[in-house]
């Protein structure tokens, strides 16, 4: 019987090539999106976990208040709040803290600038499951100025030499000892250490202090709970014990702490915090990403389930004669079921052989090096059998119970209420694939022009044509002349136009935040925070920064070291009622008395994501962090090759390192670009996966009214009006599906949109762009159908009446 099964399904899916083309590419194309998404999001969603205990694995983040507001919220905080956990709660089983630092290490003539490194405590390795290749976990961080590297590290300092007991020079000063080598850390870890530096090292150069110090930020703290921990519970005990600990300080400092777990599995999609160990990526835009991958497959079965349904009038004989020569229900399932197992299982073996071709552009798409490899690679083959198993009994079982349930006696004397009873759920799959096309459609538009309102909204400060140059960490006393020289000689070239040097830039929080400073006349409590931005002077003018009021610093007036430039945020902060009352008022800052002699207009330091921050400049005469070059845009390759040549003669001991500032801002929307990417990639595949259906759907539903339309002919109609009769059956499901998908589009774009302080405002463009473009492709997929029925001589369709 299954041999005969087979035969038949065969012989069904050759006679009807058109719609067994449609299905098998509609459902190899949706399998194909859906295993890359799903292998993308099952990416995003491992962070972390190789690690042995990392269900036990907690960070410890950090808010600071002032006067009831969180002012900053540090995914590194302060050092001592992993320690004090561990030594007064027996829930935490053990902690590790460490801070990141950069610089140049360097080896013979080899030198690199590293900006991954760690200085950590010696339960770092036993906390992670970082494998140590070379060296003890217990002992390789125990004494100052020792180190572990990379297996990358190793080979790019010391080739095949072993690099055990030997030493890496930092900044052209202090030598560090290597004591042991770790496997290179996996892509899916949100830790990525290329060198770890034992904590003894920073002790050493800090004091014992650094240990218990609770106003001191920039240091990472995870700690391990016992299993039988629960960590909210655990959580709620720690504002009690803080306040107990450092209550009487936080009243002197004028700024609360608060500290939350964060589980280790949730860091990378649900954690953007000051100092985060790297950009993390963002649970929305997984999540939404998995939602397209359901929508694309669950659109290819509608298809398959649709023109099965549509050829109803077709089999509707072959199942009256079968049943009449004897075949149960249940045969007749088998026989449906076994073509939807047939039409999936070509479709799945083509999507393999798409997922093996398009994978390289897939991983250009996302920015991830995904394993798509076949075999060994068990994630994606359970990916596959589910999607085979899954689709060939949804997209089987409604045909098969649909067509089994035809009557002898009803098919014989050509009644077609059957016909009638399935054109219900056909309308209802047909609304919902109109209604995702609209969603998707207008979720693509609005991605599009907020990143596009975000690279084109004036900033307030002028980012164009910038070079930017990471400043020189090997330095000595010759610093401040060797700068000038560099900085002569550069704008000696008439084509730069000027130069800069700055502790931060624009496009980033600046990382030097200050908390407690007020007017010298006002009291400790009336203190706020603030971040810092240094730069020479020269910085003002280089990128434009509009004065509002009073000066910039200039070397005629002197004093510029004990003077300050305020933005607008910050001038409101300090509660003056305009910006001429400012003026030259001294204010208390870190125990040292400084004067605003300007201020600057408010300016988009970081990204539109945020509202603009409270700043206050202060002059740095010798500031070495970047500095910034004003090219000719025109001969950008002459200027670097310039630049480079004089870099190499001004700092021979530094790595030559430069970025441009326009894409460095712009990497602050680089999750928001690549969403946008792959979601209008997806989006356009769902559409097309939608046309194949809608095309098939229409070819058969056209032929169905084939003799009602030469009837209509012969009674006087038109061409023309049998055109707009068929035409308005797909019109009325695409307006029927307008409140549904651009309903929930709006819903779901109006909360994405919630994620940024400047951003479009959703206007009659969502509804009418999508709504048009819809209504022009069903026109243009179904039209050469339409029109061919239309057509058709009244003589030729109802010759057989």
């Amino acid at each position: 019987m299954f041999k005969n099964f087979l035969l038949v399904t065969f012989r069904s899916l050759l006679k009807n090539r058109l719609s067994s083309l449609v299905n098998i590419i509609g459902l190899a194309i949706g399998m194909t999106a859906f295993i890359l998404i799903i292998q993308y999001v099952r990416y995003e969603l491992s962070y972390d976990d190789f690690h042995t205990k990392s269900s036990r694995i907690y960070r410890v983040q950090q808010d600071r208040y002032n006067k009831g507001k969180i002012t900053t919220q540090w995914a590194a905080g302060c050092s001592a709040v992993g320690q004090a956990l561990h030594k007064n709660f027996p829930e935490v089983e053990n902690f590790t803290r460490f801070q990141k630092w950069n610089g140049v290490f360097s080896y013979g003539e080899k030198k690199f600038r590293e900006e991954e490194i760690y200085l950590a405590d010696t339960s770092f390795f036993e906390i992670f499951s970082f494998k140590l290749l070379e060296g003890d976990p217990y002992t390789t961080l125990r004494n100052p100025m020792e180190m572990v590297v990379s297996e990358s590290s190793a080979r790019k300092y010391f080739g095949d030499e072993n690099p055990i007991g030997k030493a890496l020079r930092y900044n052209g000063g202090s030598e560090f000892m290597i004591t042991g080598i770790f496997e290179d850390i996996p892509r899916n870890s949100h830790l990525k250490p290329d060198i770890i530096v034992s904590w003894a090292t920073l002790v050493k150069f800090r004091g014992e202090d650094v240990n218990t110090a609770w106003q001191w930020d920039g240091f990472y703290n995870y700690i391990i709970l016992n299993p039988a921990s629960d960590y909210t519970k655990f959580e709620a005990k720690i504002p009690d014990f803080i306040e107990a600990e450092i209550g009487e300080d936080m009243e002197q400092w004028t700024a609360g702490v608060v500290f939350n777990l964060q589980p280790l599995n949730s860091i990378h999609l649900n954690s953007d915090f000051m100092f985060e160990a790297e950009p993390n990526g963002n649970a929305r835009s997984v999540y939404a990403l998995l939602i397209i991958a359901i929508f694309l497959v669950l659109i290819a079965w509608i298809n398959y389930i649709n023109l099965s349904t549509s050829r109803a009038l077709e089999r509707a004989r072959e199942v009256g004669m079968r049943k009449v020569i004897g075949a149960f229900r249940k045969h007749l399932l088998g026989q449906f079921l076994l073509e939807s197992i047939l039409v999936n299982l070509l479709a799945i073996l083509l999507a393999i052989i798409l997922v093996r071709l398009l994978s390289p552009s897939f991983n250009l798409l996302t920015g991830e090096f995904l394993d798509y490899s076949l075999p060994g690679n068990p994630g994606f083959w359970i990916a596959v059998l589910l999607m085979f198993i899954v689709g060939a009994f949804l997209s089987g079982i409604y045909p098969a119970l649909f067509l089994s349930a035809f009557k002898p006696t009803t098919v014989f004397q050509g009644v077609s209420e059957l016909r009638v009873g399935g054109m219900g759920m056909r309308r209802i799959l047909v609304i919902f694939q109109f209604a995702s096309s609209l969603l998707l459609i207008a979720g693509t538009l609005t991605v599009y022009r907020q990143i596009s309102f975000m690279k084109n909204f004036d900033l307030g400060v002028d980012i164009e044509n910038v070079m930017v140059l990471r400043g020189p960490s090997v330095n000595d006393s010759t610093y401040a002349e060797t700068y000038s020289a560099f900085k002569s000689e550069l704008e000696r070239n008439p084509d730069i136009e000027m130069l800069t040097a700055s502790i931060s830039i624009p496009g980033r929080q600046p990382q030097w935040n200050a908390g407690g400073i007020r007017r010298i006349n006002e009291g400790d409590e009336d203190g706020n925070q603030y971040r810092i931005m240094g730069f020479d002077y020269s910085f003002v003018d280089f990128y434009g920064l509009e004065i509002l009021e009073g000066r910039n610093f200039a070397e005629d007036f002197g004093q510029n070291h004990g003077s300050v430039l305020f933005n607008e945020s910050a001038i409101k902060l300090m509660g003056f009622e305009d910006f001429a009352s400012a003026m030259n008022v001294p204010i208390y800052f870190w125990g040292d008395t400084f004067n605003i002699i300007g201020v600057l207009k408010n300016y988009h330091q970081e990204g539109l994501k945020v509202e603009y921050e409270p700043l206050v400049f202060r002059f740095f005469k010798n500031a070495n962090r970047f500095y910034s070059i004003k090219v000719n845009s025109m001969k950008t390759q002459e200027v670097m090759s310039f630049v480079e040549e004089q870099w190499r003669t001004f700092f021979p001991q530094n790595p030559y390192e430069y970025f441009f500032l326009e894409d460095y801002y712009n990497e602050q929307y680089k999750n928001e670009t690549r969403f946008g990417r792959v979601f209008s990639v997806f989006a356009f595949l769902a559409i097309f996966i939608a046309c194949l259906g809608l095309f098939g759907l229409s070819s058969y539903t056209t032929t169905q009214r084939t003799r009602e339309i030469g009837i209509r002919k012969v009674a006087g109609s038109s061409s023309g009006n049998a055109i707009l009769l068929l035409l308005r059956y797909f019109i009325i499901q695409v307006l029927i599906a307008v409140p549904v998908g651009l309903g929930i589009g709006f819903y779901i774009m109006s909360n994405w949109l919630q994620n940024f302080a400047y951003k479009i405002g959703i206007g009659w463009w969502f509804f009418l762009a999508p709504l048009s473009l819809v209504l022009v492709i069903t026109i243009i997929t179904v039209s050469s159908q339409v029109i061919k029925t239309a057509n058709v001589n009244p003589a030729e369709s109802l010759r057989h009446e």
